[in-house]
């Protein structure tokens, strides 16, 4: 019998890019900042789709990091639509991160953004 758990990415695949040195703090490793704006991107990019047109963030909840990411490092980043209001929506993004010699996915962090639709002239909208 196998106790491993193996874990797996949930909710669509939204956006995928590698941490490249323009993602480096000073000491050459990928800072946790980078991640959280690609992570509020990929929420943005559901939700935009998600709602047919645009949105802002309102929140970003809490990132702990549970794996580094180093240079190189290949992120996806998946969400799911959790909640839907009138004119927002809560998007659940897991970022998971493969390094370049291929090997196993593994997971990065995970958070919550919450999303509001705005028009044209940036005054909430009902979705």
């Amino acid at each position: 019998m196998n106790d491993e758990i193996e874990l797996t990415p949930t909710g669509e695949l939204t956006l995928k890019r590698p941490a490249d040195h323009t993602a480096t703090n000073m000491f050459g490793d990928v800072y946790g900042g980078w991640v959280a704006s690609q992570v509020v991107l990929a929420a943005e990019m559901r939700a935009g789709r998600d709602t047919a047109g645009r949105v802002a963030t309102v929140s970003v909840g809490e990132m702990e990091f549970m794996s580094p990411v180093l240079v190189g490092t290949v992120l996806s980043f998946y969400t799911d639509r959790i909640e839907t209001g009138s004119s927002s929506i809560r998007i659940r993004i897991e970022v998971w991160g493969r390094c370049p010699d291929g090997r196993a996915l593994r997971k990065v962090t995970e958070t919550e953004c919450v999303q509001v639709a705005i028009d044209e002239e940036g005054h909430i909208r009902t979705i």
